[in-house]
């Protein structure tokens, strides 16, 4: 009987450095990464619920704070050659859901910058 190895599929998981630490399967398309820091000037994600927005914000994230040792081995080595460190705001917008009106997603969004 021939014994298939293990892949760890990140159901629920959504960012991209516990994906790359705790080795979990990434269908790899940092190359896209790059050309969108390299060529767009603004980007609107639109994408259905469950479609990697998350996954990508995290992966941009970690692009731009710099952070080579995560994309080890992925496509956009031989892309990248400089690995500059940018200041990051990563806003986690899942809380907005349960907001009932403006004023209290205005409220959560000061709370988020202010903490």
């Amino acid at each position: 009987m021939i014994q298939m190895p293990k892949t760890r599929y990140p159901i629920g998981i959504q960012t991209f450095e516990r994906i790359v630490k705790e080795g979990y399967h990434y269908i790899d398309r940092t190359d896209s990464v790059w050309r969108l820091a390299h060529t767009a000037t603004y980007t609107f994600l639109r994408c259905p619920r469950r479609f990697g927005k998350s996954l990508l914000t995290t992966t941009l994230k970690s692009y731009f704070e710099g952070r080579r040792d995560l994309f080890e081995g992925l496509k956009i080595m031989p892309l990248e050659r400089e690995w500059k460190q940018y200041p990051v705001i990563h806003l986690d917008m899942s809380f907005a859901k349960n907001q009932g009106n403006a004023d209290a997603l205005k409220n959560c969004l000061k709370d988020s910058l202010y903490t």
